[in-house]
């Protein structure tokens, strides 16, 4: 076997550029799968992070009618649904999956809203608890929040993104600005923005309302100061959770949801059609099989590419069988005189498919290094993520043996097939 790799590398060098021409086909196909799927594998990684909040493994639970999210501004919610416990709460954080978790209370779109005399439009209110600020993923960039006291002392004081603080207060501090939620002055003590987060240039309002379609600003309240501008007994209408991982993000969210529908009463009761008309229940939002569609999308395409760039190793396979032949051809004199010395047609055969394997294996290797090169040039170029895959590298290496094997088979058999008397008598 040795012997015959060194007989192989020694045919190789001898004609470096015809060698290289070989393999040429056998680099281009393996450089280009490897780009192609490192850019897959990338892209699908950058899709799932921007779904999940890039690490963050936050799962939202929201209460809805139907396919829609319950919205308590316009008529009280249904008699059969109560509010969530305390205890509720703390089965929710003792779950496996669960790191930890937070009871909202919200409202958008509200018309009495206002800083001075310009109405907030489309700005939504949170009431939060202790925990809401960690699990929402909100860090303090100006000012404070909340003390553990005015979470329960009715202080009327309240939280603003920066969304709010840009598009309202035209550059100015809104640290101790008044703000009027539903008749009711409260004061605003900071200014929270999200960890790593994309956030659009605002400057006026202006600019708030053109971003607000998508990026709306938030207020946030003490969950126990909600009573004062809305109803006493509202439920909360959504939980936050963040999964102790990736993978456990869907069933944090399902066993989360399940435990908050015990709150939910089933009527059957005719005399009680609102109740069984409204069919409300939390339901958790599964962002993992929406990345899984995407992914799956966007596989789908690639995969296309991944076989046109097949092609090439095809074509590279090709011609390594055909300067395997044209190497039977030329060295038909020096097979002739290893029959007659008494090679047997195993040993000539594996010299021949040796050299195949190893001219294959050398473009495979050169493949490799240029497909990481390639992955590297397209992420910069065009700004995509790539993630060098492992996998991908192990099956190119073999599949470029696989090729030498299968297309070095011919000229290796057609070499082993020779007689040694009409191979001594070749000109």
């Amino acid at each position: 076997m040795f012997e015959n790799i060194r007989l192989s590398l020694k045919g190789i060098l001898s004609h470096k550029i015809r060698s290289f021409l070989t393999m040429l086909g056998i680099i281009i196909g393996i450089a280009a799968i490897i780009a192609i799927v490192s850019t897959i594998n990338g892209t699908n990684e950058q899709i799932k992070k921007n779904l999940i909040g890039a690490g963050k493994n936050s799962v939202t639970i929201q209460l809805q009618q139907g396919e829609w999210a319950a919205d308590f501004s316009w008529e009280a919610p249904p008699s059969n649904i109560r509010m969530a416990t305390e205890q509720q709460k703390q089965r929710i954080l003792d779950l496996k999956e669960v790191e930890s978790c937070t009871l909202l209370r919200t409202r958008s779109n509200l018309q009495n809203l206002f800083y001075l005399n310009q109405m907030m439009e489309g700005a939504a209110v949170y009431g939060i608890d202790e925990d809401g600020l960690e699990t929402m993923g909100y860090d303090i960039s100006q000012g404070m929040a909340f003390t553990e006291e005015q979470y329960h002392d009715f202080s009327k004081v309240a939280l603003i993104d920066n969304t709010l603080a840009r598009g309202f207060f035209s550059g100015e501090s809104p640290i101790g600005k008044i703000i009027d939620i539903c008749g009711e002055p409260f004061t605003i003590i900071g200014v929270v923005t999200y960890r790593s987060d994309f956030e659009p240039t605002i400057n006026t309002v202006e600019d708030f309302y053109t971003f607000n379609q998508d990026q709306g600003g938030k207020i946030l309240i003490p969950t126990e100061d909600w009573p004062i501008c809305f109803r006493y007994d509202e439920p909360q209408n959504l939980c936050m959770i963040r999964a102790k991982d990736t993978d456990s993000m869907t069933m944090a969210g399902k066993k989360a949801a399940d435990i908050l529908n015990e709150n939910v009463k089933i009527s059957v009761n005719a005399d009680e059609p609102e109740m069984a008309a409204s069919k409300m229940e939390y339901k958790s939002d599964n962002l993992l099989e929406q990345a899984k569609a995407l992914q799956d999308l966007s596989q789908s395409t690639n995969s296309m590419l991944i076989w046109i760039a097949s092609i090439s190793l095809l074509v590279g396979g090709i011609g390594v069988m055909n300067i395997m032949l044209v190497s039977v051809t030329e060295r038909t004199r020096e097979i002739g005189l290893k029959k007659a010395l008494g090679a047997r047609k195993r040993a000539i055969l594996g010299q021949f498919l040796t050299e195949a394997v190893v001219l294959t294996s050398i473009g495979g290797c050169i493949g490799v290094i240029t497909g990481i090169g390639l992955s590297q040039v397209i992420a910069r170029v065009a700004e995509v993520p790539v993630s060098i895959s492992t996998t991908a590298i192990g099956i190119s290496v073999i599949f470029s043996m696989v090729v030498g094997i299968v297309f070095g088979l011919i000229p290796s058999i057609k070499a082993a097939n020779l007689n040694p008397i009409d191979a001594l008598r070749y000109e």
